[in-house]
């Protein structure tokens, strides 16, 4: 099964050939649905068999030692491997029940996306990681002017210089870290950091174009200004997929560069904090739901990245729970308040009102994830932001532990101002009043029901955290099985 890893980019690229060539947008749906479900069953079997802390490896094709491209599947691979397939089946179901999806490139799009996304994941090298962020960065781009409405295209102007911008950067970062050091394999730039200060400055690059990717304060601004401007779906899709990739690689390349190093510790949490705060601020001083919830994805990047900051088993296996239990809930939140706008034709919290009385699932689709992301016990986001300040305390972070249960309460305050705004009350004058058809709902009830289900009974998720933090902390077993031979 190692020799199918690189299939987590071949496999969607050549099903977006085959969409190409259909007529049918059954025949294209079915295409994509049964893709994801491939990837999902790949990621299932790769958590399987990376649950002690094994590390399944392959390097493609039989090229020379220095040549061949390594792809590597380890626990907190398979993780979000398996997340982001989920993810992208349920985003792809609401397209096809509210046809977002009758574009005949969609299919072709989405596949070729999270192709990249996979291959991301998966991928132990430091070039091949830079082309698997352009392989999802491309039909993202075309995605977003698809449309063609005024406010699409300007955002998909910001979305896209930005992105070329810190993609330049990147590419450049990687070049200085091949200069000083010879080599873009990550497991020969294990330690790295600490043998030369020239190759520690590459990779600060690296990681600051890899922060970028990721939106985190104060590379955040372009994220607000374009995500609330794409379908409901999308927005939905790319804020489980595109961001994340720059979070795993800045979990990944930081441990295997840098690792443990005190020096850096606390210059990390202050950034995180800081980004924790910016982010939520914005949400406070935002009228539109969907922007609310993008300026959330910045202050959230704070909370999932505090485990680089308290370096550590305990702190990593928080900040890894964190970022799956995340992704669920703010995916949910994306639907559920995409569906207002749709019913209501506005974002705008001025607008729109009374949507719990048209729809209660919708309402409870949406309230359940929004008090997970505060921090509201039994929830997910409850159990995940515990296991933050435990970790932060345990190490004297005692700043840092603060920062994420104050921030939690601005959190549920911005989530009270859209229920109120959207949900309670009295819908404005001359409104519809007629039920929202349930095939609207559900994706969104599903991945709310999963921030029940990980808050009460999370114990599986947090031991699988817990090993893939372990292959973070102890690089053993990946340099070994990434390492060209």
């Amino acid at each position: 099964m190692a020799e199918l890893l690189p299939l987590l980019l071949g496999m969607p690229i050549a099903a977006a050939g085959l969409c190409l060539t259909l007529p049918s947008l059954p025949a294209r749906r079915a295409v994509l649905w049964l893709v994801s479900l491939a990837v999902l069953a790949y990621g299932t079997w790769g958590l399987s068999v990376t649950a002690d802390g094994s590390v399944v490896a392959h390097q493609v094709s039989g090229w020379a030692p220095g040549v061949a491209i390594p792809f590597a599947l380890d626990t907190l691979s398979a993780l979000l491997i398996t997340a982001t397939s989920f993810l992208v089946l349920v985003c792809s179901l609401y397209a096809a029940a509210a046809r977002e999806d009758t574009d005949r490139y969609f299919a072709s799009l989405v596949l070729v996306m999270s192709g990249g996304v996979y291959g991301a994941f998966a991928t132990a090298d430091l070039f091949n990681l830079f082309v698997m962020v352009e392989v999802a960065l491309v039909p993202s781009y075309v995605l977003m002017t698809r449309t063609a409405s005024r406010p699409s295209l300007r955002a998909a102007g910001v979305y896209v210089t930005v992105n070329l911008f810190i993609s330049t950067t990147l590419l450049f970062g990687i070049a200085l870290v091949y200069g000083a050091t010879g080599t873009v394999n990550l497991g020969e730039l294990a330690g790295a950091a600490e043998r030369s200060s020239t190759a520690a400055a590459a990779l600060a690059v690296v990681l600051v174009a890899l922060a970028g990717k990721a939106a985190m304060v104060p590379l955040h601004g372009w994220l607000p200004r374009s995500y609330p401007h794409l379908s409901t779906s999308l927005s939905a899709m790319f804020s489980g997929l595109l961001t994340k990739i720059g979070v795993y690689a800045l979990f990944r390349v930081y441990a295997v560069t840098f690792g443990a190093d005190e020096r850096l510790e606390g210059i990390i949490q202050a950034i995180l904090v800081i980004g924790m705060v910016v982010g939520v601020l914005g949400a406070l001083g935002s009228s539109d739901m969907r922007a609310i919830l993008s300026f959330h994805m910045s202050s959230q990047v704070g909370y999932i990245l505090l485990g680089l900051g308290i370096f550590g088993v305990a702190g990593l296996a928080a900040s890894i729970f964190y970022l799956i239990q995340y992704m669920m809930a703010k995916a949910a939140l994306f639907l559920a308040v995409g569906v207002v706008q749709r019913e209501s034709g506005s974002g705008d919290l001025r607008d729109v009102g009374g949507m719990a009385r048209r729809s209660p699932l919708l309402a409870a689709a949406f309230l359940v994830p929004a008090l997970s992301l505060a921090g509201i016990p039994p929830l997910s986001g409850f159990v995940a932001k515990f296991l933050l300040v435990v970790a932060a305390v345990d190490v004297a972070a005692f700043l840092a532990a603060a920062a994420v249960v104050a921030v939690s309460l601005f959190t549920l305050l911005s989530m009270l101002k859209i229920w109120n705004g959207a949900f309670w009350g009295d819908p404005p004058a001359g409104a519809a009043t007629a039920r929202i058809p349930h095939r609207l709902v559900l994706p969104a009830v599903a991945l709310a029901s999963l921030t029940v289900v990980l808050g009460v009974g999370g114990e599986g998720l947090i031991a699988l955290s817990t090993t893939a933090a372990g292959n973070l902390v102890d690089l053993g077993p990946y340099i070994e099985a990434v390492r060209t031979p």
